[in-house]
Order: structure tokens, then C-alpha cells, then sequence
């Protein structure tokens, strides 16, 4: 069941069969409680937290407030689940807040280190858990969640905040904003023609010819896309082959069919498939796969999450073409006004894109005079990291992926 914000500020009028279930209600016992000194209107914002273990108690909650402000289908209920499903401690808790008894803001955080909190950012989230009514100031929601915070806390750390769905904060004596990111945003509006011709000369040639060579050699490429629940174990195989073929392999970070990685991905596409909002495009030459890319749709946004390509294709970029023809697709759905990568821009998204953003930090301390001694720390250690990448010698992969189109 979904409630709204005027449901709920209205819950004390219901019968208890009615109300959201007690364990998402802040008033349970048993649970950390602190009302914090900030006023917001005439009320205070009053933190209630509870193991990150009752997030699927609270998830109409959470998804209710999402609704409210952009909607991505990054923030949703069931994509936190998952995270917290395969990627959870218990360290972490979720942090509801209410104003004049109405949810307001909600967040899943953890200690990072002594005196020090965050928000937390499994690999797999491209945004911060961290979601607050349209109406409601993310600075003063952030200061008084720094307040309720058990213990003594000296610094809160919201992390990868995108201006989109969390309006940047203005800076304050206690409260800094630091830039995370430059990311690309395709507006799809109009035909797909109209987007391409808009493309730089370079990029329409380069393609263009290698379209060409692979017709002269035989290859027919081909996109395959899939959507299906059950047919996603199979995509998370392909792809943790392609992408164990890789650098990624000597790193680590490869996605496998039986790794962590490879189990949240599949349940993630299997879980958004069941309501058509999970796709999987494959690129062949032939029968050959050569790139596949994991996606998901909601709230008019199709979010490019994981990409991978075979890197032995040297006279072509199955990258590059996968992507111009899974775009033609995009531009034909009519559910689709946006894509969105959620990574830092490369060479190739400005060839692609026109639109770009910065994501940003918040960092919230208890005492105004924290935050510049805080700054200083940060300067003198991006110095000596700058050093340390200086003596190092250069990565053996730079300037080998073909996705610089």
C-alpha cells in the first residue's frame, strides 16, 4: 500500500489496521529517539532510527517520499532492498524524520569512523540513501540529523547527492558542499535523426565506417535486447563472462555469475523486469557477443547502470555501436524522456551528451569552527595523494578502452 504525505499527517485519525506497519512507525519502543533544536516552520524535525534490517517494514515509507520529489527508480524501495539484501552490516541504521508528526526524511547511515557518520554508498548505488520532501531544506534536515545522532558526533556525511533529486544546499558556517562529479544527461526529445544529426562530424564518421568494415568482412551486428524475469540469469552470465575477459579481472571488480556482484544484479533485473522496467542490451557481431549493458527505467528515466565490451575488438568499438543502436530504441519509447550514466564524464560522453551536472557531498559538522579545520586536513591530504600518483608508475589499461567515441 502507497500513502501520500497528507495520508500520513492525517494517521492519527486512522483505526491501527490502517496505519503503516508499527515497526516503520518512529514511536516503537526499543528504538533510538531524539527531537532536534533546529525549528522548521513552526515544529521541530524529530530523528528516529532503527537497524537497517526493518527497511522492508518501512518501505512504502521510503517509496512514498521518493514519489514526492523525483522519483528515480535508483532510490526505490526495492532497489535499497537489495542493497541492503547483499551489501548490509550491522552498523547500519535508517533514520526516519518527522515534522508536526508527518515523515519528512529518511535515511540509511552508519559510523564511519569515531565521531564521524555517513550515509551509506555501497559501489552499486550511483546516489546517497538519503531522500527529504520537496518542500522540506536538505541543510537544516542534514544539521538536525547531525543533532540526534546517538552519542557524540562531530561529523555527518551525506554522499553522492545529485542536484536533480536534492536541491544543493547553500553553504553555512557548519555546513559544506563539496563537487563529487561532472555527469551526462541525454534529453530525449524529438526522433532519434534529429539527436544524431546534432552529433559532431567525427563521431557520426567513425561509426558510420566502422559499420561499413564489418559489412565488408561479413559481420552483421545486431541488438538484442531483453526483458524478461526469467531470461536475466542468463544476461548476468554473458555478462560476467565478457567481463571477466577483461581488466576488470586483474582488479577484482569483474561481475561473475557466482560473486556477490553477480547475485545483486541478477536479482536487481529480475525484480524490476517483473514490472517491465529492467533491460538488458546485447550487441553481436554474428553470433558473437560483444558488448551488453545493464539498464533500468522508472519515472521517465532509463539509468545506464553497467557496461562491459569485448576487448579484443580492436578495429571497432561494439561499445560505441551498441550504444547508438539501444539510443534509436530510447528514442522510440514513448515512456522515455531521459537517460541518465551516473559516472564521471569521459572523452565519449561529451560526443554524446549535451547536458551536464555536478553531483555533490554534504558534509554537516556540530560546531561552525569544525569545518575549516576539517577543509585544511582535506588539502594537506589531497596534496600528498597527489604526490603519492605522481611517483606511481602509469596504469598499463590507460587509454585502451574503446569508449572514448
Amino acid at each position: 500500500m502507497r500513502w501520500t504525505l497528507r495520508q500520513v499527517l492525517n494517521d492519527h485519525h486512522r483505526p491501527a489496521a490502517a496505519r503503516p506497519p508499527d515497526r516503520c512507525r518512529p514511536a516503537t519502543q526499543a528504538r533510538h529517539s531524539a527531537a532536534a533544536t533546529l525549528p522548521v516552520g513552526s515544529h521541530v524535525i524529530k530523528w528516529d532510527f532503527t537497524p537497517a534490517t526493518d527497511f522492508p517494514s518501512c518501505a512504502a515509507l521510503w517509496d512514498t517520499i521518493n514519489h514526492l520529489g523525483s522519483g528515480s527508480a535508483l532510490l526505490q524501495a526495492r532497489f535499497v532492498t537489495l542493497l541492503l539484501r547483499f551489501f548490509g552490516h550491522g552498523r547500519m541504521r535508517l533514520g526516519i524524520a518527522t515534522n508536526a508528526g508527518a515523515p519528512v526524511a529518511m535515511s540509511l547511515i552508519e559510523p564511519a569512523r569515531p565521531l564521524v557518520w555517513t550515509s551509506i554508498q555501497p559501489a552499486q548505488a550511483p546516489l546517497g540513501l538519503w531522500l527529504t520532501a520537496p518542500d522540506l531544506d536538505h541543510g537544516e534536515a542534514a544539521r538536525t540529523l547531525l543533532r540526534s545522532l546517538p552519542g557524540s558526533v562531530l561529523l555527518l556525511g551525506l554522499q553522492q547527492q545529485d542536484p536533480r533529486v536534492s536541491p544543493r544546499p547553500y553553504p553555512t558556517p557548519g555546513l559544506r558542499t563539496l563537487d563529487y562529479i561532472h555527469t551526462a544527461r541525454i534529453s530525449v526529445n524529438g526522433t532519434f535523426e534529429d539527436y544524431w544529426a546534432r552529433r559532431g562530424k567525427n563521431l557520426r564518421h567513425n561509426l558510420r565506417r566502422q559499420l561499413n568494415r564489418l559489412e565488408r568482412e561479413g559481420i552483421q551486428p545486431r541488438l538484442e535486447v531483453t526483458t524478461k524475469p526469467e531470461a536475466m540469469a542468463a544476461a548476468v552470465a554473458d555478462y560476467g563472462r565478457l567481463e571477466s575477459a577483461g581488466w576488470k579481472t586483474r582488479t577484482g571488480t569483474a561481475v561473475a555469475a557466482d560473486n556477490v556482484q553477480g547475485a545483486f544484479y541478477r536479482a536487481l533485473l529480475e525484480t524490476y523486469a517483473q514490472t517491465g522496467d529492467a533491460l538488458v542490451y546485447r550487441f553481436f557481431y554474428n553470433e558473437r557477443l560483444v558488448a551488453i549493458d545493464f539498464c533500468i527505467h522508472g519515472s521517465g528515466t532509463l539509468n545506464w547502470l553497467k557496461t562491459t565490451y569485448d576487448e579484443t575488438q580492436t578495429t571497432s568499438s561494439p561499445a560505441a555501436l551498441l550504444r547508438q543502436a539501444s539510443f534509436r530504441l530510447a528514442f522510440a519509447d514513448a515512456r522515455i524522456a531521459a537517460i541518465e550514466f551516473y559516472g564521471p564524464v569521459m572523452d565519449w560522453h561529451t560526443k554524446w551528451a549535451e547536458d551536464f551536472r555536478t553531483m555533490y557531498h554534504i558534509n554537516c559538522y556540530r560546531w561552525p569552527w569544525l569545518a575549516p579545520l576539517h577543509e585544511h586536513q582535506q588539502h594537506i591530504r589531497q596534496g600528498l595523494t597527489r604526490r603519492i600518483v605522481r611517483e606511481q608508475p602509469p596504469c598499463p589499461t590507460a587509454g585502451g578502452c574503446q569508449c572514448a567515441y
